[in-house]
């Protein structure tokens, strides 16, 4: 890898290190500022015994002053430590490691179903081919961006599950138990991601290399996939690393409405049971898992545009 590179590549990482660093510590500063003693909010609703709270003071380090607290608290979350759940009286880290491949399983398949959609319809109606298609499927893709997720999901479930029987009405038996929650959470995607996609799309057609390739003599759909495609990617990438952090919070409503397992079902459990240790840990993992997705879209530029490699 040359140094121009290596520079670009260490600064984004830099970058998610410090975003991920200044959301673990809002999480931290939230649970000071909680109202009462910082034992009362660990405790939660879990059983409240003189031994309990020792632990937790001898845990969180609560006897020692404010800054070694928060030094101790990073170097903890530094070593995947994610404290202890006093409400399940388990390490957090063992419960959110259960339910965590179903929703990144969830979370997955509706990113790659959204993104696929969304290539589809940007690429049959990019340009000024076949208008009354263009304004069909912008008309739907506003209708889908517009509705909200658990809407969607019902209507798939009334549909498809309720009087066509096709698929399981809840659990998380098999494929065909992912198919109406995937889809649900990849249709806004598909239609956000298809109008940016598509205006990029119709910009990059106008460009003098595109009239350079035509001129070549290749027909308009090798035009259209060869080479505007490459140029229409960069907007649609930045927005599907922005759409995928946002598809992890619509993944705890979606595994409410079909009642499938995972960190929804963890996430509503310790807010109702004011577990703040394991909500600290939803957030930070969430965080981390934001950081990782932008800068792997950040990396993706130096592949997809060779002009950000060269600057």
């Amino acid at each position: 890898m040359s140094r121009p590179r290596l520079r670009a590549v260490t600064r984004r990482i830099g970058t998610g290190l410090v975003v991920l660093w200044a959301a673990s510590t809002a999480a931290y500063l939230a649970l000071l500022a909680a109202p009462g003693d910082t034992v009362d909010a660990i405790v939660g609703d879990g059983a409240d015994t003189p031994q309990i709270r020792a632990e937790i003071t001898a845990e969180w380090g609560l006897d020692r002053p404010p800054l070694v607290q928060y030094l101790d608290y990073l170097r903890r979350l530094a070593e995947g430590d994610l404290g202890r759940s006093y409400l399940l009286h388990r390490p957090v880290a063992e419960v959110i490691g259960e339910q965590l491949a179903p929703t990144l399983t969830l979370a997955a398949a509706a990113a790659g179903l959204g993104v696929l959609l969304a290539l589809a319809l940007a690429t049959a109606t990019a340009g000024d081919r076949r208008p009354w298609l263009r304004r069909a499927s912008s008309g739907t893709e506003l209708l889908l961006v517009s509705t909200p997720t658990f809407l969607i999901g019902i209507v798939l479930l009334t549909v498809f599950s309720f009087r066509l029987g096709l698929f399981p009405v809840a659990g998380d038996q098999g494929l065909a138990a992912l198919v109406l929650p995937a889809i649900t959470l990849a249709l806004p995607i598909a239609g956000l991601l298809a109008q940016v996609l598509r205006d990029a799309l119709d910009r990059a057609l106008d460009e003098p290399f595109v009239l350079t390739a035509r001129s070549r003599g290749l027909r308009e759909r090798a035009v259209l996939l060869r080479h505007a495609l490459r140029h229409a990617l960069l907007p649609a990438v930045t927005l599907a690393g922005w759409l995928f952090g946002i598809l992890l919070g619509g993944a705890v409503i979606v595994e409410q409405v079909f009642g499938r397992p995972g960190l929804g079902q963890v996430t509503l459990a310790a807010v109702t049971g004011k577990d703040i240790p394991t909500v600290l840990a939803v957030v930070t993992l969430s965080a981390a898992v934001y950081v990782v997705v932008n800068t792997a879209a950040d990396l993706a530029y130096l592949l997809i545009d060779p002009r950000l490699r060269r600057s």
